[in-house]
């Protein structure tokens, strides 16, 4: 075959060009993310959403108290409004009166609607606190669990490949036995049978280490890289102690956990409603009033006014001043002292949103008794979980030497001549089985010690590796 000239001329110039094999030849690197860690997933759940919301969620709380602040402290308005007269219509021309108004108010009295508003923030922005800090414990609890259930995964994965391979080994000496005639042909079909139960115990663990990943990844709200080997996790955590008396467990838990603290919270808002309700059926709506300056009447509008006033149910207290921005002469000045007042006579509804003032408290004080017997009874179940756990590791501990034991044993028949080394590697798999049991227990006693201790609100949100900024109302 004949090439073009000018195409092997085109080739050549091609490949003469510096750097041309270079760039042919050169590979593009690929940088591989590097496994998860326990605390690179503990820093990357302060991005997750749920620790987003629920930083979110404390803020808008902390807005509202801002709000309520704002409504009850001092407030000062500006206005301007201008009237156009003739008077009389048949004679002369249009006056213009334009005035600038000033008005100032805040909440003096104690029973002001306002103040106890700004209360009542308070205490709703200092049960959003205690929401935050319980969401983020939640959070880091189930990230540990999420981190662990994982790196049980990846071991029980090596698991199932070894039980896989020697099923293999098995089933290839069962065969050459059954073709020696040495072996019954169920027991060649047992041993097919325990090969396939190996293969789908392996898809198992395969996916078992899939939706652990998936698991994490949808808890961090970000895709992750886990280690493929389980020893590449860390170290287990320490094997925690035993739980100590029930009853001071219970009342650190009384103390400090946000439900019972929330439902404080709730009665303390129950009972400002009674009281706000008792206030508001005898209080009359009454206001004192004060003006002095320039005074309009029926024939001239008034001039330069200062004034007051005080409204004894709201508790405001408002002053407002009046100055007309043209000159309007000479005019007398006054004081005019008003008081004004309504009551009921017939009808109302202040009895009836008394009676449900005094029976949102009733059901505020039974919610407070139910949330303090709920968390007396989530502290005892905790700590029976843990003293479990720690019994399930002593069991695994014990299982555990016994397999030991039991390979001991298979290497020293097998140097007698009395087992195979696939006796010896069974004995290796039950040593392997029994070293798993171990850590899951190991894992599950840690994890219990961490919901005991989130039950009794001890548990510290500075298990990440930098402090977490405490929330503050």
């Amino acid at each position: 075959m004949n090439s073009s000239p000018s195409a092997l001329l085109l080739v050549l110039t091609l490949l003469a060009l510096p750097g041309a094999a270079a760039q042919v030849t050169a590979p593009v690197p690929v940088q591989t993310p590097a496994p998860l860690t326990l605390t690179s997933t503990l820093e990357r759940l302060r991005e997750s959403p749920g620790w987003r919301s629920a930083d979110l969620q404390y803020r808008s709380a902390q807005l509202a108290l801002d709000r309520a602040r704002a409504r009850a402290g001092l407030n000062v308005t500006a206005s301007a409004d201008a009237a156009a007269v003739k008077l009389p219509l048949g004679e002369g021309s249009f006056t213009v009166t334009p005035t600038l108004t000033v008005q100032a108010s805040a909440s003096v009295l104690p029973w002001s609607p306002a103040l106890e508003g700004v209360r009542s923030a308070e205490r709703a922005a200092s049960r959003a606190a205690l929401d935050l800090r319980s969401a983020r414990l939640s959070l880091v609890v189930n990230a540990v669990q999420a981190y662990w259930t994982a790196r049980n995964a990846a071991a029980n994965q090596a698991l199932a490949e070894a039980q896989l391979a020697l099923a293999a080994r098995q089933l290839g000496v069962a065969q050459a036995q059954r073709a020696a005639g040495m072996l019954a042909p169920e027991a060649l079909l047992a041993r097919e049978g325990a090969l396939e139960d190996a293969r789908a115990a392996q898809r198992q663990a395969r996916l078992e280490v899939d939706l652990a990943a998936r698991g994490l990844a949808n808890l961090l709200g970000q895709p992750v890289t886990l280690p493929t080997d389980a020893a590449a996790f860390g170290p287990l955590p320490a094997v925690p102690a035993p739980p100590g008396p029930l009853e001071s467990l219970v009342a650190r838990a009384l103390a400090a956990r946000p439900e019972v603290t929330r439902a404080e919270n709730d009665l303390a808002d129950a009972q400002a409603q009674l009281r706000s309700a008792q206030l508001d059926a005898r209080l009359p709506d009454v206001t004192a009033s004060v003006q002095y300056g320039q005074l309009g009447s029926t024939q001239t509008s008034a001039g330069r006014v200062v004034g007051g006033s005080l409204n004894l149910k709201a508790g405001v207290l408002a002053a407002q001043a009046s100055f007309p921005l043209r000159d309007p002469g000479e005019r007398p000045t006054g004081l005019a002292l008003g008081l004004s007042g309504s009551f009921p006579v017939v009808g109302g509804e202040k009895g009836a949103v008394l009676a449900a003032a005094e029976v949102g408290v009733e059901l505020a004080q039974l919610a407070l008794e139910t949330a303090r017997q709920s968390v007396d009874l989530e502290v005892r179940q905790r700590a029976a979980d843990l003293a479990r756990a720690l019994d399930s590791l002593d069991s695994g501990r014990s299982a555990l030497a016994r397999a030991q034991a039991a390979l001991t044993t298979a290497q020293a028949r097998l140097s007698a001549g009395l087992a195979t080394e696939l006796d010896v590697e069974a004995a290796k798999l039950g040593v392997q089985q029994a070293g798993l049991a171990v850590e899951r227990a190991t894992v599950q006693a840690h994890l219990a010690s961490l919901r005991l201790a989130q039950a009794t609100g001890e548990l510290d949100p500075t298990l990440l590796v930098t402090p977490i900024p405490e929330a503050r109302p």
